[in-house]
């Protein structure tokens, strides 16, 4: 079947599409992909029964089973191109967003500017890759306004192929750091990795939004460049106010969020930015933005005991544990840190483990304790520092963990959020 008629199913179908026969959405279109455990093929009759209008598979054989099942040639590959013809249908703003750390909460913050005057989508989750970020674009209807359409990758070209199915009228990167470098091997493969997003923006004559402060990011700028920082050259500039919370001043105005960290600060100016770009006033964006908190793991705070706990353990990488540890040393009171370890970074994993260890050594931070066989490796004899194998190591041990400010992070697969019933 041709894109142009699936696009017209699709339209039927109010843009409903479902991959999981467990959660099928009424009325919907289930894509029955592949994946190393399962065949979605073998589940299209009972997506069907769950409650979809139509199945979408590549077995011959299943094919012939009911005449709202459709064959294709394959199903992944026509899930990406119906997503793209669906954004090229659509007259929607498309704003693409990658980088190393922070990409989500930059995303959920930019859509929740943008839907005070707009009717704005934007990515589930971080649904960022080759299936996620397909899916996200079919949500794009005649009636989408703005869509905020978040990237992800951990090899080169997936950047570029993910942003000629995404075709951004402006993209965004949030920042360049120490992650996946299975992949990428070292920071200049993360930037050129990265940066297929801005050569992509070039080529085709798009906006490109920079954070001037960042000096990889200003090799890009030109005359369709929008400028953000606290660089005074910059279209846009912010001056950092000293606070537990990101505060910032734009044209005289103070902005308060309830986002804790400095390396927030960029994320929630680029917000800021594009809201004043598309013409919301920032006395608006001020009110949104105090009432935004976050969630998921990812910089949430969390009052308990006594204690505010920062929550940040969705993921990690060796920018975003110093990040998140610096922030944490200037903090007032009493402080502790729970560190698990992080993944994906390939050969250099051990040093990069011992990187942290040796830079917590001069924060101002009561206590650390590190968890997992990676930093485990790098125990070091150094005050109030404690280094556990495990989880189930670390609460055996009884350790006081009676500080004002505490902060959990770690790689996602450390589930380091389970540790909050130990406080």
């Amino acid at each position: 079947m041709k894109v142009e008629n699936l696009y017209d199913i699709l339209v039927k179908c109010d843009h409903k599409v479902s991959t999981d026969t467990r959660k099928i959405i009424k009325g919907s279109i289930f894509f029955a992909l592949k994946g190393e455990n399962f065949d979605g093929n073998n589940f299209a009759l009972i997506a069907l029964k769950n409650g979809a209008s139509y199945s979408i598979v590549d077995n011959k054989n299943i094919s012939k089973s009911d005449d709202r099942i459709i064959l294709v040639k394959d199903v992944l590959e026509t899930l990406q191109n119906l997503s793209k013809y669906n954004r090229t249908k659509s007259s929607c703003y498309v704003i693409g967003l990658t980088g190393s750390n922070g990409k989500t909460t930059t995303k959920e913050l930019i859509h929740h500017v943008l839907k005070i005057n707009y009717k704005t989508i934007c990515t589930k989750g971080n649904y960022n890759n080759h299936i996620g970020v397909p899916l996200s674009l079919l949500e794009i209807k005649s009636s989408t306004e703005y869509a905020i359409i978040e990237m992800g990758a951990n090899n080169f070209g997936e950047i570029k192929f993910l942003t000629e199915l995404v075709q951004p009228d402006i993209g965004y990167i949030t920042n360049f750091g120490l992650a996946h470098l299975e992949g990428f091997k070292n920071l200049n493969g993360v930037i050129r990795g990265k940066t297929e997003l801005y050569n992509w923006l070039i080529k085709n004559d798009k906006q490109i939004l920079i954070n001037n402060d960042d000096d990889e990011q200003r090799n890009f700028i030109n005359d369709k460049a929008v400028l953000f920082g606290k660089d005074k050259n910059s279209h846009y500039q912010f001056e950092q106010n000293k606070s537990n919370l990101v505060s910032l001043k734009i044209n005289d105005l103070i902005i308060k969020t309830q986002l804790y960290g400095s390396y927030n600060f960029s994320n929630v100016c680029a917000a800021i930015t594009l809201g004043l770009e598309n013409k919301i006033e920032l006395r608006k964006i001020s009110k949104s933005l105090k009432n935004y908190s976050s969630e998921n793991n990812r910089s949430q705070i969390i009052s308990k005991n006594n204690s505010e706990i920062i929550m940040d353990a969705y993921n990690a990488n060796p920018t975003s544990v110093m990040g998140a540890l610096e922030s944490l040393s200037n903090l007032a009171n009493s402080k502790l840190a729970i560190i698990g370890d992080m993944y994906e970074l390939g050969k250099a994993e051990n040093i990069e483990h011992q990187k942290i260890v040796k830079f917590a050594k001069g924060l101002n931070i009561d206590k650390i304790i590190f968890i997992g066989s990676r930093f485990k490796k790098c125990e070091i004899n150094f005050k109030n520092f404690h280094f556990f194998n495990n989880k189930r190591e670390f609460h055996k041990s009884n350790l006081k963990l009676d500080k004002n400010n505490i902060l959990i992070k770690g790689s996602r697969s450390m589930r380091m959020e389970t540790i909050i019933n130990e406080l």
